[in-house]
């Protein structure tokens, strides 16, 4: 067995009590939006359970995305420059220094695998040293070649023939199963979203996959029992995040967004993207109504004169938009099916994601994918602007939850370093030596 698993950083626990000034980067192919946040211990909520902290927003910077392209950097220069903006915008709302971040990633093929171990536990009683042998066990597998873990989560176990246990403490048997699901992706994506931020001087606490981020921030408790698929619509990409029994069960990505259809825009209407763009945001719909014949708009075409726009009816526009949606959205369902997920078998759908706020967007997926769909926002959070009260933000505000829901993953202690998962050592440990080395 391949025990070189590649690693992000770990977050460490947060303690349940304990007050914290958190830095959050959510980098998309659209937009970087960095959120500095103080985190207060909270009581229980029955909406919200598992949250053991409130969120209120001390700054909050964001930039038009540069240097990136389908969630992955793919000019280095550019990528560091937009992170610098919106980190420095961030800071000087909230008056504070940021020394480290929790981002997240949306590019390099996000896919899930299941593992299961299992151990002799000779009749005896399960306690917590039994379900930290099994779990190292089921942690120690490899996600593949090429690949870095970014989350190890245990979504059940098993004691003798009695399967879907969620807690084995005090249960008697002879063999203690655990189920584990391992979430990665490309290494080289992770290295050089984390060299990025790296470059701004900034240390990386932890990498989280977008779909869970922005699961966490839209989704009250029922719906993480019963089963939904998290649908985060953004630029560039649309990622998914499945929950079951309250654990997330599977993720996934395809690498076309929100930029494919103004980019279909354009090129249909012999338009500048930023044009386009605005006529997406303010016209387009995915859904065709009566009135879109009669309703005209004016498209100021690429070389024709501005004081002279074309004028054109709002169903041209609506013709270009749905198929590219349709398309997407037939994607999600394929991949929702391949991974035994069926839309109509009775599973929820939430979107969330700057795409997903597109007219008709939640009238397209309940014909495609389920009709039990809504459009998720974050939810449980202080002092957000109302411009960031939106599913645009949702994967940013579930950054600022996932130190709350750390402790519930589970990785193998005695793995390589996670300098396998940045290519070499950080920005600050290269400080360090030269250091050590100067003087």
């Amino acid at each position: 067995m391949n025990t070189r698993n590649t690693f992000t950083p770990r977050m460490k626990p947060l303690p349940a009590r304990r007050s914290a000034v958190l830095c959050v980067l959510d980098v998309g192919t659209s937009k970087i939006a960095c959120l500095i946040a103080k985190l207060l211990p909270a009581e229980q909520s029955d909406m919200l359970r598992g949250r053991t902290h409130r969120c209120r927003i001390l700054g909050i910077g964001h930039q038009r995305s540069r240097g990136l392209k389908g969630g992955a950097v793919v000019d280095m220069e550019e990528a560091e420059d937009a992170i610098r903006h919106a980190v420095d915008a961030a800071e000087r709302m909230a008056g504070v220094q940021v020394q480290s971040v929790i981002v997240n990633v949306s590019g390099g093929r996000l896919g899930s695998q299941r593992f299961n171990a299992q151990i002799n536990i000779g009749g005896r009683s399960v306690g917590d040293y039994e379900i930290h042998r099994v779990l190292e066990a089921a942690a120690s597998y490899t996600a593949g070649q090429g690949r870095t873990v970014l989350h190890s989560l245990p979504v059940g176990y098993s004691l003798d023939d009695t399967r879907a246990i969620r807690d084995p403490r005090d249960m008697i048997g002879e063999v203690l199963g655990a189920d584990m699901h391992v979430a990665s992706c490309e290494g080289a994506a992770v290295r050089n979203l984390m060299l990025a931020v790296e470059r701004c001087h900034l240390e990386i606490e932890a990498v989280v996959a977008s779909p869970y981020s922005s699961a966490l921030s839209v989704l009250v408790e029922d719906e993480a029992d019963m089963g939904t698929a998290v649908i985060d619509m953004g630029g560039g990409t649309t990622t998914i995040a499945i929950f079951n029994d309250g654990r997330l069960s599977h993720v996934d990505g395809i690498a076309v967004g929100g930029n494919h259809v103004t980019t279909d825009i354009a090129r249909g209407l012999t338009l500048r993207i930023s044009d386009a763009e605005r006529l997406k945001t303010y016209y387009g719909s995915c859904i065709s109504t009566p009135s879109d014949e009669r309703e005209t708009i004016s498209v100021a075409q690429v070389g024709d004169d501005e004081n002279h726009p074309t004028h054109m009816a709002k169903s041209q526009l609506v013709h270009i938009i749905r198929p590219r949606v349709e398309e997407i959205l037939e994607l999600v369902r394929e991949r929702l099916i391949g991974a035994g997920y069926s839309p109509q078998g009775g599973l929820r759908i939430v979107l969330t994601g700057g795409a997903s706020q597109l007219t008709g967007m939640a009238e397209a997926a309940r014909k495609i994918l389920s009709p039990n769909v809504r459009i998720g926002r974050p939810l449980g959070v202080q002092g957000l602007p109302e411009s960031a009260k939106n599913p645009a933000f949702a994967a940013a505000v579930g950054l600022l939850v996932y130190p709350q829901v750390a402790a519930l993953e589970h990785f193998e202690p005695k793995r390589s370093s996670v300098l396998l998962a940045t290519g070499s050592d950080g920005y600050i440990a290269r400080v360090g030596r030269w250091i050590r080395d100067s003087f």
